[in-house]
Formats: C-alpha cells, structure tokens, sequence
C-alpha cells in the first residue's frame, strides 16, 4: 500500500504485530477471534493518519534558519517576515547580485496554524505578542481585567499565519483618501497593479508570477450561509459575486488565502518557495531585533539577539522595517526616532525628533452580538462528527476543519439612511458554533479574552441551540489610539490606548449596525430559524429598560468591544508638511536616507476592509520602490506589471 508521503507500508508485516484487540488464539474478553487481517487493517490506517499529520507543515515548506557568517554586510536587511517583509525580501532577492537578510522574532508556525478552523488557538501562545490596552471607561469592560488583547503574529508570517485568511483589498474611496491626504502616488489607480502583482494567477500563463494563493473557502454549514444571505436580501443587501467597483456594499464569500484547506501565508508563498533556491537570501529566526545603529541620517547596522546571545549586522544599502502596526513604532523609538520629550524621559538618545511615531494608531472595533438559531430543534454536535472532522482533513484536506464555517460570508453595509454614499461604514463577520460544539466557542471566547461569567452564559445557550456571532465592525474610526514605550526592554510590552468609543460619531455607527442586525432578526430568513438575540448578563446594564434600548446597547458596547486585528497607522505615511507624517511616499522615513517601513503601520487611514490584502501590497510597493532607486529602473505607470482583466472566476 502506498502512500502519498512517499511511504510504503506492507501490509502483511503489519499484520504479523501484536494485536492491541488480542484477537487469534486468546483472544480477549469480549473480543472475536480474527486471523489477523483486520489488525494490519487497522495498522495501516494508524500509521497513514501519523503520515498525513506530518504532511500538513513539513519543514520544507519554510526557508532554513541561517547560522552561518553574520560578519559580512547585507545589502538589505528586512526586520519582520510577516505579511509585508516576507514579499520585500522574496523581491529583492530576485536580483542574484543583493544580499537580503531577513531578521524574524519568532520561528515556523505551529500545526495549527495551518487549519483555517483554529485560527483562535494560537492565540495566548508563544507564536504571538500577546498585547493588552489600558484599561478604559468607555470600551472592553468585559474583558479580562477591562484590557482588550491584542495579539500580533510572532512567527514566519506575522500575523498573516494567525489571522481569518479573508481576502478584502478595500474600494477606491480608501485609497484615493489617502492620495487627497498627501500621498498622491497611493490613489486606487495606482495601487491596484500591485494588488493585482501579487496574486498567483489562475489560469493565464501571460500573468506576472505572483505568490498569494487564493481559493473560496470549503462551506459548511450551507443553511445558515443561506438563511443570512436571504435575511440580506429581505432588507434590500444583495449578493454580489465580489466586492469591486458598482458592488462596494452587500454580501459576498470573500476568497482566502488558501490552498486546498491549508491557509497560505506570505512566509510559505514568498520566502519558502523560493528561498532554498536563492543563496543570496538568508532567513534567521528567533531574533529579537533591538536596535538600529546610525551614523548621522544613515543606518549602519541593527542590532538583534538570538538564544540569548547579541549579534550587530552590518547593511550598505536599506534597512525596511517590516514588523507591524506595534513593533514597528517601538523599535523605531527605541532607536532614537520618535517625539523627543518621551525619548528623554526614557534615556534614549534623540536621533530624530518625530513627533508621529506612535501616533495615529487606528483599529477596526468590533461589537459581537449573538443569536441563538433553531432553539430546542438543533442537531447537537457528537463525538461522531469531531471524529469524522478529524479524519476528513487528514485524509483529504477537507471538512470542518479545512475552513471556517461561515466566517467567510462578509457584509458591507452603509447604515446611514441619511448618506446615498455607495461605500460601507460598516463590515460584518459572521461566525457560527453548532449546538453542542462546547470546544469551538472555548477557543473563540477565551481567544478573545472574555471574562468567565460571559463565556459560561454563552455556553449555557449552546446546549439547546446553535449560536450565531455578529461581529459589527466600525469601518472608519474617527477615534485615534496612541504608543508610548513603557521602557527600552523590547521584551516589555509598549502602553497601548486604543481609545475605542471615545468618539461619538462611532459609537453612533456601531449603534445603526446593531439596528441593523435587529432588524435581520426580524426578517422571515431569520424566523424561520428561530433567530432571537441572546441575552448575556450584565450587572450594570440589565437595569435599564426598556432592554435592548438604544441606552441598553450602548451600555452593551462598553463591555463587548474587541479588536479586528488590524491595528494601523502609527508610522503614517504622508508629505514633510504633516505634523504626524513619517514616511514620505516611497516609504523612506523622513529626514533619514536608507530606512524605510512597509507594513500597515504606514496606512494615513485604515482600509475599510480586511488589511492584510493591503498589507501584502504595501510590501509589493516597498520593493519596487527599492528597486528603481537601486537598479536605476523605470517600471512604468503600472510599475512594469500586466494588467489583466479579472473576472469572478479568477477568485
């Protein structure tokens, strides 16, 4: 019998093992006696699952960890492989001529990242900054101790091989919003070729190699699918085969980056695919960057440390600060590259006073509310079915595990009655636990740092019923967070503020999207599954009456606000006369002559939209840039590129 790893099993040595049954001539209690064939049956099976376990993330897919010589000048060092990094460093090291180095604070990513349906585990792990904001009178009281968490990837892929894997690259409003800000070279026309640049392309030899995998999700749970894209329709949301121009609001399966039920990170697409090919590209994990060196306004060196060991690599060319939203404004403090004032405070050495770096921090707040569906009527989750989960995605990448329900049917919405604007203000993830399904909810809540009296009440519902969350995203904040070191320890966390619903007109927004979820409830989609809002306990809002008021929800908010994931804008892009502006529009930090950040810490405004799509773009941006400065080159209005035109089938 052969196996798809290479591996050959006989199947009569198999059946010449001890039988764990005790079948044959003693058989055991209760046991009837066999001739020994089903036993190297089942030994077989045991070992082909083993084999298929080990399939899911073989080393191979992720480039070597270097230890070679550090004494010699990189051309480039990329600090971050994660969503942006990996594309910088797999780009420049497409010329043979450039020595790249790329410095990545964690390792590969664990197993479970892997499977789109437990994307929540690796939260409060090693493989991620586990972040906590201060906490607020006006957000996240219920959450533990009254922090939202904020967890950012810390491994090959950053937080791209921990998040949902959706696939949304934003409208042309966000865009051209951050041209009429100043950076005129970031208008949708002139990102798109580097949206389009990245993605492998699906059928069309004449396509540029790209290296994002994008597939549909496998769908599960295809009633509940149904019953919202039909309570949408009920209330004038269309579904539309994708979000584009003319379809910027309603309904839509978003892509994933995925591949055949395993998610496709740009560490596995950029640098594992092609980094045992190249020599000139090397990757070192497990190394904490701590500082940059500079000789007036060039960086000469960055120091790191691996395995509690100090090392100092030299660069003659750029360094491209790839390490997030958090991570990237705090090394750049560290270093002496920030507003002065808090740089003194802490002893560090001004080396530039920027008054942005820090600044702007922007997220994507969510409220969840929950529905219970199909009361006293749902099919309970059994042993059964996780058994046969298990095995379908061993066996075929497929089944419950291969995806993530429902999380793939996202909604744009304008609530505001008042505005014609064609553009959303809110987005909608859906996210569904069946009745019964105990361990799914666990991962999701305790992933999200609920406290335990809201993750029992919510359990306690899952018994009768099935659960359906609403995540209600604020599209557009108009409340800005801050960074602040709290010291020059890159292992201590930076104070994060996130000031989630200090502004007004946000939490207006929020309030029109859960009057908009009620009125889902309401829809004949959504009866016919019995849909009704579960209420959860809470002291200081169960008083107020009439339940469900406009006062209940937004007392409801204060408690229930957590993040999207997509912090942003704290090393904002924008011309020299921005105040708050730190890189210009080729991504170089103003005033200084080799250094550049390529991550969504460099978005003037966050996308309204998932932002890792954009994120890989910036990165593609990044290393063009790097590339005409460099190689003398002129790519052309599209940056070199071939444009096709894309259909819905190329999704």
């Amino acid at each position: 019998m052969s196996l798809d790893g290479g591996q050959n099993l006989n199947m009569d040595a198999a059946a010449s093992g001890p039988n764990p049954c005790g079948s044959g001539s003693t058989p055991a209690a209760g046991a009837a006696p066999g001739i020994g064939l089903w036993g190297g049956m089942m030994t077989v099976l045991v070992q082909t699952l083993l084999s298929s376990q080990c399939l899911i993330s073989p080393a191979s897919q992720w480039p070597v960890d270097y230890a070679g010589d550090l004494s010699q000048p990189y051309d480039f060092v990329v600090i971050g492989a994660g969503s942006a990094g990996s594309v910088v460093a797999s780009r420049l090291s497409e010329n043979p001529d450039w020595k790249v180095l790329v410095l990545e604070a964690g390792g590969d990513p664990p197993i479970e990242s892997e499977l789109p349906a437990l994307f929540f585990g690796l939260q409060h792990t090693e493989f991620t900054w586990n972040y906590f904001t201060e906490p607020s009178e006006e957000a996240c009281q219920g959450m533990k101790d009254g922090r939202c968490y904020w967890p950012r990837g810390k491994m090959l892929g950053g937080s791209g091989a921990a998040n949902a894997m959706l696939y949304v690259r934003g409208n042309r409003r966000d865009f051209d919003g951050w041209a009429a800000m100043g950076s005129t070279g970031w208008s949708y026309d002139k990102v798109m070729p580097f949206f389009e640049k990245s993605v492998t392309p699906q059928g069309n030899a004449s396509h540029p190699k790209g290296y994002v995998t994008l597939q549909p999700f496998q769908r599960q749970d295809n009633a509940i699918h149904q019953m919202i894209i039909d309570g949408g329709r009920e209330l004038g949301r269309p579904y539309v085969e994708r979000f584009q121009e003319g379809s910027e609001t309603g309904y839509a399966h978003v892509p994933g980056t995925v591949r055949d039920g395993q998610r496709m990170s740009t560490a596995k697409g950029y640098l594992g695919a092609v980094s045992r090919a190249r020599a000139n590209l090397h990757v070192v994990k497990n190394a904490l960057v701590t500082k940059l060196q500079f000789d007036g306004d060039t960086v000469t060196a960055v120091n790191f440390e691996r395995a509690g060991v100090s090392h100092r690599v030299q660069v003659t060319k750029d360094v491209v600060i790839s390490a997030g939203a958090i991570d990237s404004p705090a090394l750049l403090l560290r270093s002496g590259i920030g507003p002065s004032r808090q740089l003194e405070q802490l002893g560090i050495p001004v080396v530039l006073n920027m008054p942005g770096v820090g600044r702007n921090l922007q997220d994507h707040v969510l409220v969840p509310v929950f529905l219970k569906l199909d009361e006293g009527q749902a099919e309970a989750l059994t042993e059964k079915g996780v058994l046969d989960g298990i095995y379908q995605y061993l066996i075929h990448r497929t089944g419950p595990l291969a995806t993530h329900s429902t999380a793939s049917l996202v909604a744009l919405i304008n609530t505001n009655a008042s505005s014609d604007s064609v553009y959303p203000d809110t987005e909608n993830h859906h996210l569904f636990f069946q009745r019964a399904n105990h361990a799914a909810l666990e991962l999701f809540t305790k992933g999200l740092s609920f406290q335990d009296q809201y993750i029992d009440a919510l359990q306690g519902y899952l018994k009768d019923s099935h659960l359906l969350c609403v995540f209600i995203l604020l599209s557009h904040p108009v409340a800005k967070g801050e960074l602040h070191l709290k010291s020059t320890d890159p292992r201590e966390a930076p104070i994060l503020t996130s000031n989630y619903l200090t502004e007004s007109q946000d939490v207006a927004t929020l309030m029109r999207g859960i009057r908009y979820i009620e009125s889902l409830e309401q829809t004949k989609a959504f009866r016919d599954h019995l849909a009704e809002m579960a209420r959860i306990p809470i002291a200081e809002c169960d008083h107020i009456e009439p339940y469900r008021s406009e006062e209940y929800w937004r007392c409801y908010a204060r408690y229930f606000t957590v993040t999207c994931y997509h912090q942003s804008g704290t090393v904002k892009m924008g011309p020299d006369y921005d105040p708050e502006a730190c890189v210009g529009q080729r991504l170089k930090v103003h005033g200084l002559e080799n250094l550049r950040v390529a991550d969504a810490s460099i978005m003037p405004a966050v996308v309204s939209a998932n932002t890792n799509a954009a994120t890989v773009m910036i990165g593609e941006r990044a290393a063009h840039f790097i590339r005409e400065d460099y190689e003398g080159e002129s790519l052309g209005a599209n940056g070199g590129i071939w444009v096709p035109h894309m259909h819905a089938d190329d999704f």
